[in-house]
Order: C-alpha cells, then sequence, then structure tokens
C-alpha cells in the first residue's frame, strides 16, 4: 500500500510557561530523543517543517489583520508532514515525537487532499 500523505499541526497553549529552563543534561537527553526519534522515522518524515514566527496577519473580505492572534485558544507553532498508511501511523509518528511530549501541546493530523 502507498503512504498516504498528513499534515501535522504543532498547536500550543499561548501565554506565559510555567516551566524552567532545562539544564545542559536535559538538554542533551531532549537532542538525543529528537535525533532517535528523527532517525527511526527518516522515511516516513516527508518534510520536517518549521517552527512559526508569533506575529503574521490575516486576510478577510473586510481587510488585513495584525498579529499576534491574542483571540486564540491554541497557537499553531509549527507543522510537519508525514507519510504513513492511515492516521494510526500519522498519529504514531507525530506523537512519539519531542512536540507530542511538550506541556500544554496538542497536534492536528490531517489527510492531504491527493490530485
Amino acid at each position: 500500500m502507498t503512504q498516504r500523505k498528513f499534515l501535522v499541526l504543532f498547536r500550543s497553549q499561548p501565554g506565559p510557561t510555567s516551566m524552567k529552563e532545562p539544564s545542559p543534561e536535559q538538554m542533551q537527553q531532549m537532542f538525543a530523543a529528537f535525533n532517535a526519534w528523527k532517525d527511526k522515522y527518516k522515511d516516513d518524515i516527508l518534510d520536517m517543517g518549521s517552527s512559526l514566527k508569533p506575529d503574521g496577519k490575516v486576510w478577510r473580505a473586510s481587510g488585513v489583520t495584525e498579529g499576534p492572534f491574542v483571540e486564540a485558544k491554541e497557537v499553531v507553532g509549527g507543522f510537519m508532514i508525514v507519510g504513513a498508511k492511515d492516521f494510526d501511523g500519522a498519529m504514531r509518528i507525530a506523537v512519539e515525537g519531542p512536540a507530542g511530549m511538550a506541556p500544554g501541546a496538542s497536534l492536528e493530523i490531517r489527510e492531504l487532499a491527493s490530485h
């Protein structure tokens, strides 16, 4: 079966975080876990994507609005595209990654329509 493509949106709660900065040892552990996850799914992560800057613009027929969008309950902080045979496979790839482990994080997974 061929892989289907899924967009993974990384969401978080806006506002200050109560987490303290990780120690150098914790940072090394986080990078090691990230690299292990990335290596495990190297054939399935089609586009690693990127984090998004906090500012932006919204276009509406009534005009353009400047960001950040303080009325949002969740903020899209980044994205990636993965290949999997189904939603469960895409979910497994996304949830095992570091973004799925962040406090207050949520992941939105959407299949890309094929043309």
